[in-house]
């Protein structure tokens, strides 16, 4: 099992808004949480997803970077997440084992 953390460092007045839209999103079967900072550096928002194993993972990604719509998500939804990337200043991806 592995677990996926998207870190995102919000622009100010951002966060909220980016985590409401981070909630929104289908998790296509994964398990997912989205997480805003309590302490520590502000504006932080985490999208954390859980994967059976890389490749569940990496198909996840070929989807996205296709260009295709979701079946999944509401076509209002794919709208509003095309601006995403103007609510972040920097972020970066973790991938950790689960060890149970």
């Amino acid at each position: 099992m592995l677990l996926i953390r998207e870190v995102f460092t919000a622009k100010p007045g951002q966060a909220s808004k980016l985590a409401k839209l981070f909630k929104k999103m289908p998790s296509n079967g994964m398990k997912s949480r989205v997480l805003t900072d309590y302490v520590g550096n502000y504006n932080t928002v985490v999208m954390e997803v859980e994967a059976e194993s890389l490749a569940v993972f990496e198909k996840e990604i070929e989807k996205m970077k296709s260009g295709k719509p979701d079946p999944n998500m509401d076509p209002e939804l794919a709208k509003e997440m095309s601006h995403y990337t103007d609510m972040y200043l920097t972020g970066r991806r973790e991938i950790f084992e689960v060890w149970e």
